[in-house]
C-alpha cells in the first residue's frame, strides 16, 4: 500500500508548472512549494507537469531543480520526480559506476519490480544510455556475482498466484541438497530457480524448504557469512520472497548507522512511497519499537527530512 498522499482536487499541470517556476523566482528558491507541489503527486501527474513546463517555458524542469536545490534534499527532489522506469535505469547506472553497495542497487531493482516493470527498465536503459542493461550489468561485475545478477535483471517471471507445490518440494530438496550437502552455493540450480520462478513459486518453495528441512534457507546460507555472494544471495531471496522485510532492513541499517546512508534512505523512499511504503512502516516499527517517521526526523534535518516525510505519509 502507497504512503503518497495526492490532494483529491489536482490543480492542472500547466498551474503546477507555473508555481514550480515561482518557486525558483526571486533571491532565495521555495522549497516549501516545491515540496508542496511535486511530493503530492503520482507518476503520471508528475510526468504531465514536467512535459507542461518544457512546453511553456522551453526548459527541462530536472534540469531548473538541479540549479535551484542541493545536497540530499536536491538528490530526493531529482530522483523523486522521474518516472519510475526512468528513476530505475539510473540508479542501475549509478550503481555500476560506485563502489560499494552497487551490487544490492542492482539485485534490489531486479528483485523487487514486477516483469513488466523491469521490461521498462531495460527499455529505458537502452533509450537513455545507448547500450543494454544485461550488457553494462555484466561488464562491471564478475565471477558469481555476475552469475547471480545478470540473469535477475533479464529476468520475466510468472506474476500470478498459481503455485505448483510438487515443484515447491522438489526444488526445496535440490536447493538443501545443493547448499547443505554440497556447500555449492553457486550452483546453476541454485541460481535458476531463483532467477526464473514466479516470487509465489519461490514462496512456495522456501516454506517447503522449511517444513522440509527444520531451517531457514538464509540460515543455512550463512555458514560462510562474510561472502558478498552468499549475502547478495541471501538478501535477492529476502528482496523476491519478502520485500517489506527487506526494505525495512535497508532503512534500518541506512539510519542506524555510523552516519546516515542518505542514498540508501532516498533511494527507498523515493522508489518505494508509490508501492509499499505503508507495508515498510509497519514492518519498522514492529521491528525498531519506533515509527519510521519518527526515525527519519531523528536523523535528518531541513528540507531533506521535510520531503522524506511528506513522501512516507507523514506531515506536522
Amino acid at each position: 500500500m502507497a504512503s503518497l498522499k495526492v490532494p483529491a482536487s489536482v490543480p492542472s499541470p500547466t498551474e503546477d508548472a507555473e508555481q514550480l517556476r515561482k518557486a525558483f523566482a526571486g533571491w532565495g528558491t521555495n522549497e516549501a512549494l516545491i515540496i508542496q507541489i511535486l511530493a503530492h503527486r503520482n507518476a503520471a501527474q508528475r510526468k504531465l507537469i514536467r512535459e507542461a513546463y518544457a512546453a511553456t517555458y522551453k526548459e527541462d524542469l530536472l534540469k531548473d531543480l538541479d540549479a535551484e536545490l542541493s545536497s540530499d534534499f536536491q538528490r530526493a527532489v531529482l530522483i523523486w520526480t522521474l518516472v519510475p522506469a526512468e528513476r530505475d535505469a539510473l540508479l542501475i547506472n549509478e550503481a555500476t559506476k560506485r563502489l560499494t553497495a552497487s551490487n544490492w542497487v542492482i539485485m534490489e531493482v531486479a528483485c523487487s519490480r514486477s516483469s513488466s516493470d523491469l521490461f521498462k527498465v531495460r527499455q529505458m536503459y537502452h533509450d537513455r544510455y545507448k547500450k543494454s542493461l544485461e550488457e553494462d550489468v555484466a561488464y562491471h561485475t564478475s565471477g558469481d556475482i555476475r552469475k547471480l545478477l545478470v540473469p535477475l535483471v533479464t529476468a520475466f517471471r510468472y506474476e500470478g498466484d498459481e503455485v505448483n507445490l510438487t515443484l515447491a518440494k522438489n526444488e526445496a530438496k535440490i536447493l538443501h541438497e545443493k547448499i547443505c550437502d554440497k556447500k555449492a552455493y553457486n550452483d546453476d540450480e541454485i541460481i535458476r530457480i531463483i532467477t526464473t520462478r514466479s516470487k509465489a513459486q519461490l514462496n512456495a518453495t522456501m516454506n517447503h524448504y522449511n517444513d522440509q528441512f527444520g531451517n531457514l534457507i538464509n540460515k543455512d546460507l550463512k555458514e560462510e557469512s562474510k561472502d558478498e555472494y552468499l549475502t547478495l544471495l541471501r538478501a535477492a531471496i529476502n528482496c523476491l520472497t519478502n520485500p517489506e522485510k527487506y526494505f525495512e532492513k535497508v532503512l534500518r541499517m541506512a539510519i542506524k548507522k555510523l552516519g546516515t546512508d542518505e542514498w540508501a534512505l532516498t533511494r527507498v523512499v523515493t522508489t518505494r512511497a508509490e508501492v509499499d511504503m505503508e507495508r515498510i512502516k509497519t514492518e519498522y516499527q514492529k521491528r525498531n519499537s519506533v515509527p519510521l517517521d519518527r526515525a527519519i526526523a531523528g536523523d535528518t534535518s531541513g528540507d531533506y527530512e521535510r520531503i522524506l516525510l511528506a513522501l512516507i505519509g507523514h506531515e506536522e
